[in-house]
């Protein structure tokens, strides 16, 4: 029977067969590697195989359908020109080593974020410059190209063997087999793509189907989902929607109900005289959950630890969105970045903002960083927003000693801003500076001693104790450990420099780092919002007693709760909220996520949390101190209701207030 079979047939077929098992193989190293399955369920696991399987077969399906088109349309004259020959083969060589590009792509992204290759994996080509960094310091890039260049050489001698082997031996067949053949194998390769006998093609949304996270990621193909995530790239506001929930976000912030205002003034009739100074330090990929002061099984964070009872603190908060950019953005405009494939920072349209950083009158303004503010547009948000800024970046220090792509490392970082501010200090000139830290974080590069500071070796730390913890590995402790101790030495500098006393210093996370499954946060790791919840402190003895207050907050809340703490007088065009409204009982934190690799959009209040995905709009309402994830909506459906209404007013706001908050 086979032998009947054309040889162009056979051809087409074989090196099918040859890409699914290529699409496979790389399958079974991201099992081995990187899936992190051990505790998933078999049969569960059994299935993501069966379901990538699929995936590697509709994609084998794709890559090779071109090709054959030609070859089903030419035939046996395909082995009769040695041009058609050296086409297929400089189109397999390109085949394969684009797939294998991605599929290598795809393993350094989901170490890195612990999900696959996305449409917002381009946000990383506008910094171009501190990508390629990290991939060269994090990644043997260099021994990569050359395996890439052997693999090049093995297809192109593969597929050359493959076309003389199928090469002699040609039958003429008549046309109507020809059509026949023609038909039989173009349907073939079409249902491979379809993959379904139901009435919906093989889709993404298939690979979704487990509670564990790392199951659904494993079935997913990256070359596929790539593509398919551009779908869900953000839009602009809708003002039907928007002026539908005006009314509710009125209502939740008292604006005006008879005109679109966002403008809230704020009076202090007990201003103070004097002008403290106010020091923002956003602690790169610091949630709670990593912390040992919130349960954390391994003594990680002692200095934070002793800070947080000697500080007014949040334990409810919650950034918007787990990324370094939108929690910049989202803190400094006080707008949630809910951009579904760049940052928000990136998009041009939006950057001209009114906020209250800008309204800090009379004081010195800094913004320092490790590396560059070039780094997703960043510059352009400070800069274009914030009169008489000054950004010190790498090049503005005296002493610059570059411990990686992110420039100098904390140490450096702190104690250069200190010197700035200590000559401020001297000079009786108020400040407000913003310092972004960057050492906890990939490729967490830690010193091997700095003074009392010594990183943990690999045996330190047992691997049980290790799986208790969350943490992933020994180095992604000794960076939160590094950040620990450079925060506590901050702080011993400012004692010593003098404005220790008369500062106010707000440490927040800009998200958490990506952490194993625990018996801590089950409920927000399994609803995919523990990147989401992070610490915020208010340290300031002389002017803040220490508290902690329980009910939720939000990232873009940080400038109004720290200027109303400090009474000074400000225009609020945001969306934000003073933590500390003592007529405001009940607040709410809103985040941006997504749910079985949809965009979503969620809203939380005490131990409520109520989600909605932005296209399918499905919709959510669980408990999270259940020992069970839930969906109660249809027990609570006036709750559920209200938190709708709210979610999709913040949400819609937001977009408005994107291209309607200019200063101008």
């Amino acid at each position: 029977m086979l032998k009947k079979i054309p040889n162009y047939i056979k051809y087409i077929f074989s090196n099918f067969l040859l890409l699914i098992v290529f699409n496979f193989i790389f399958r079974v190293l991201f099992y081995s590697f990187f899936a992190e399955l051990n505790t998933a369920i078999s049969s569960e696991i059994q299935r993501a195989f069966w379901l990538g399987l699929r995936f590697d077969i509709k994609l084998a399906s794709i890559a090779i359908f071109p090709l054959a088109f030609l070859i089903l349309i030419i035939n046996r004259r395909f082995f009769e020109y040695n041009f058609y020959k050296k086409l297929a083969n400089t189109y397999l060589v390109i085949a394969y080593i684009a797939l294998t590009l991605v599929y290598l792509i795809d393993f350094g992204y989901y170490d890195y974020l612990s999900i696959r290759l996305d449409a917002a994996s381009l946000r990383f080509l506008e910094d171009l410059k501190i990508s390629s960094q990290v991939l060269l310091e994090s990644y043997p890039v260099f021994k990569g190209l050359l395996g890439l260049i052997i693999l090049a050489f093995l297809v192109f001698k593969l597929s050359k063997l493959v076309y003389l082997k199928f090469k002699n031996s040609q039958k003429q067949i008549s046309k109507k087999l020809k059509a026949v053949y023609f038909i039989t194998a173009f349907l073939i390769l079409a249902f491979s793509i379809y993959n379904s006998f139901t009435h919906y093609p093989l889709r993404w949304s298939e690979a979704f189907f487990s509670k564990n996270n790392k199951v659904n990621q494993f079935a997913l193909n990256p070359v596929l989902y790539f593509f398919d995530s551009f779908k869900f790239r953000s839009e602009g506001v809708n003002m039907d929607e928007f002026k539908k929930y005006y009314p509710v976000i009125a209502e939740e912030l008292n604006l005006p109900k008879d005109k679109i205002s966002f403008e809230r003034k704020t009076v202090f009739k007990d201003s103070l005289q004097s002008k403290p100074n106010v020091v923002f330090v956003m602690l790169e990929s610091v949630g709670v959950k990593p912390l040992s002061y919130y349960g954390n099984a391994i003594n990680s964070s002692p200095k934070i630890d002793s800070l947080i009872p000697k500080s007014l603190s949040f334990s409810n908060f919650y950034v918007h969105k787990s990324g370094t950019a939108a929690s910049v953005f989202a803190s400094v405009t006080g707008l949630p970045d809910i951009d579904d494939v760049k940052t928000a920072s990136r998009n041009p349209m939006i950057i001209d903002q009114r906020i209250l950083f800008d309204q800090f009158n009379g004081y010195k303004k800094l913004y320092f960083l490790g590396g560059s503010a070039n780094w997703a547009n960043i510059r352009g948000i400070f800069q274009a927003n914030i009169k008489g800024l000054k950004i010190f970046e790498e090049g503005s220090y005296n002493t610059e000693n570059r411990a990686d792509v992110w420039g100098i490392d904390d140490y450096e970082l702190f104690k250069e801003s200190d010197k700035e501010l200590k000559k401020l200090h001297q000079q009786n000139k108020p400040f407000v500076a913003y310092i972004q830290t960057a050492s906890n974080h990939i490729p967490f590069t830690v010193p091997d001693k700095k003074e009392s500071f010594t990183p943990l070796s690999k045996d330190a730390i047992s691997e049980s104790l290790l799986e208790k913890s969350g943490f992933k590995s020994v180095s992604q402790l000794n960076a939160l450990r590094y950040l620990d101790f450079n925060v506590g030495r901050f702080l011993e500098r400012a004692k010593t420099a003098g404005y220790y006393d008369n500062t106010v210093f707000v440490f927040f996370g800009d998200h958490n780092t990506a952490m194993n499954r625990t018996d801590k946060y089950t409920n927000e790791y399994d609803l995919n919002i523990q990147l989401q919840h992070v610490p915020l402190l208010i340290h300031a003895p002389k002017f803040v007693k220490p508290n902690v207050i329980a009910k939720n907050g939000k990232l873009i809340d940080l400038f109004p709760t720290v200027m109303s703490l400090l009474k000074m007088n400000h225009t609020n065009y945001t969306l934000g909220n003073n933590l500390l409204d003592s007529l405001k009982t009940k607040n709410s934190s809103f985040v941006y996520l997504k749910i079985k690799g949809e965009p979503a959009v969620g809203l939380l209040q005490d131990s409520l949390y109520y989600s909605q995905t932005n296209l399918t709009k499905i919709k959510g309402l669980y408990n999270l101190n259940s020992d069970k994830i839930i969906d109660i909506k249809k027990e609570y459906p006036k709750k559920a209701s209200e938190m709708d209404s709210l979610l999709n007013a913040y949400y819609h706001a937001t977009k408005y207030l994107y291209f309607n908050n200019k200063k101008h």
